[in-house]
């Protein structure tokens, strides 16, 4: 696959797990009164809702001409959640940071 091809959605896998997921998931829990969560009950809370965006993956038609593309959404969104999970994900961890700092 050209990067051409990719680069949209790679673009918007670096935004979405933050823009989204952190988002919600900073939501809940103030919404919860949860003013000092954990970072491991951060990370899948964030992972719930990003993993809310997995039937994007399947949004384009199933034709040979997409094949590619969806296997690399489903590809990123799978490894998206794993980041997010472990603490790889430098947006998340700021997120959560900045969260428990200023709640």
């Amino acid at each position: 696959m050209r990067e051409d091809q990719s680069f949209e959605i790679t673009r918007a896998y670096d935004l979405l797990p933050h823009v989204v997921g952190a988002s919600w998931a900073s939501l809940w829990f103030r919404m919860n009164n949860r003013r000092r969560p954990t970072q491991e009950e951060f990370r899948e809370k964030v992972a719930e809702y990003f993993n809310m965006l997995e039937p994007l993956t399947n949004a384009f038609p199933e034709d040979e001409n997409f094949k590619e593309i969806t296997e690399y959404a489903r590809e990123k969104h799978e490894d998206e959640i794993r980041k997010i999970l472990t603490g790889n994900n430098p947006e998340i961890e700021k997120r959560y940071k900045r969260y428990v700092d200023y709640g």
